[in-house]
């Protein structure tokens, strides 16, 4: 089964060097198991574009479609055998981060 843990930021590149080095260690430990397929970290959503190309719209906005102060700062794409598993890896990584995280699985 595959998954994707958002992490939620209110602030951008707040990971402390601390932060850091405990993501590093939490990124080879799901590596080491073979769960880690991706991870990565996002910029802000002032640096998002919302395209809506729908019948051909061609609409451009600049910006993210959510406004509130917390934002997903970064992901990790992971497989897990079970739920449980990744609600475990979920756990740690918002741990490893300092973060609040967010686990949806992948659909299909």
């Amino acid at each position: 089964m595959r998954f994707i843990i958002f992490v939620i930021d209110d602030t951008s590149s707040s990971a402390t060097g601390n932060e850091m080095e405990a993501i590093d260690a939490f990124n080879n430990r799901l590596s080491a198991g073979n769960h880690l397929l991706l991870a990565a970290g996002i910029a802000e959503p002032s640096r998002a574009t919302l395209i809506d190309n729908r019948a051909g719209a061609g609409i451009e906005t600049q910006g993210s479609l959510f406004t509130a102060p917390e934002h997903y700062s970064g992901f990790w794409i992971i497989s897990a055998e079970s739920e449980e598993q990744a609600k475990a890896f979920a756990q740690e990584g918002s741990a490893a981060c300092n973060r609040k995280v967010e686990l949806r699985p992948f659909l299909g």
